[in-house]
């Protein structure tokens, strides 16, 4: 009896790491796209030489470096 709740114990960690390693790694490409997303915006205010939306755009840009 005892292994059985120390196997589910232990499945319930590995669970919980698996879990927790797929959110960071989902978090981490939501971040990459949104980031490069802002760039390719950014590049489009530049080739419309738009100062205003550039300046915006760079000011978010700041929070993904």
């Amino acid at each position: 009896m005892e292994k059985h709740l120390n196997h589910i114990q232990k499945q319930n960690e590995e669970d919980t790491m698996n879990s927790l390693t797929a959110e960071m790694v989902l978090d981490h490409a939501l971040q990459m796209f949104q980031k490069q997303q802002l760039q390719k915006e950014i590049d489009h205010a530049l080739l419309h030489r738009n100062k205003q939306e550039f300046l915006k755009l760079s000011q978010q840009l700041q929070a993904y470096l």
